[in-house]
């Protein structure tokens, strides 16, 4: 119980450290969340201060969840999945940022990465295959919320169907479920026709 507790206090700490808005008043002296759509997400990073910067920020926040799971399994490998999870959060909910962060994709796909290496190792199903159908998706629609929420779904029924009913894919769905409600506005913009569409694929 008490590793679950440290290890979910590393993955927040972890999680919270808002890469965008370091990178943003570092290097460009803007802050991302007066621009745009006000997240400190990679998406809206790109559209802000450019493709380098918005890649950039999206390896670091995947990284965010990998690298707090990497800590954990050296000391409680047992509570592997807590600290992904609140990276996560961190992410969303940033203690370091007043609570406003990202939508969790970046991180969500940092999680599969975590999990495929130190859980399931299965990299090649778990994170390889759900990042290559996110790019293809991106092809066909244009739209990277779409995209991401739709290749997060695929990764949830791949974990399903790989892991049963373990800890995994059950904390995987309610991170899946997390970063659908967080693109609730685009899912409307969706709906509706209105949706921004990449120009550069």
């Amino acid at each position: 119980m008490l590793n679950n507790v440290l290890a979910s206090i590393i993955g927040y700490l972890i999680g919270s450290i808002p890469f965008a808005l370091v990178i943003g008043k570092l290097f460009y002296k803007i802050d991302v969340r007066e621009h745009g759509s006000g997240n400190l997400g990679g998406s809206n990073t790109g559209r802000t201060l450019g493709a380098k910067a918005g890649i950039i920020v999206s390896v670091l926040d995947v990284l965010k969840a990998t690298i707090a799971m990497t800590l954990t399994h050296f000391i409680m490998p047992d509570a592997i999945v807590y600290a992904g999870f609140f990276a996560t959060l961190g992410h969303c909910f940033p203690i370091f940022a007043n609570f406003k962060g990202g939508k969790a994709v970046s991180t969500a796909f940092g999680f599969l990465l975590g999990i495929s290496i130190f859980i399931t190792h299965q990299p090649l199903t778990d994170f390889i295959l759900p990042l290559i159908s996110f790019f293809i998706l991106l092809y066909i629609t244009k739209m990277v919320a779409l995209s991401s929420m739709l290749a997060l779904l695929i990764a949830t029924l791949g974990l399903w169907i790989t892991q049963g009913a373990t800890l995994v894919p059950i904390t995987f769905t309610i991170i899946t479920l997390i970063v659908i409600w967080r693109h609730r506005s685009n899912i409307k913009r969706i709906i509706n026709k209105t949706e921004r569409k990449i120009t550069w694929m």
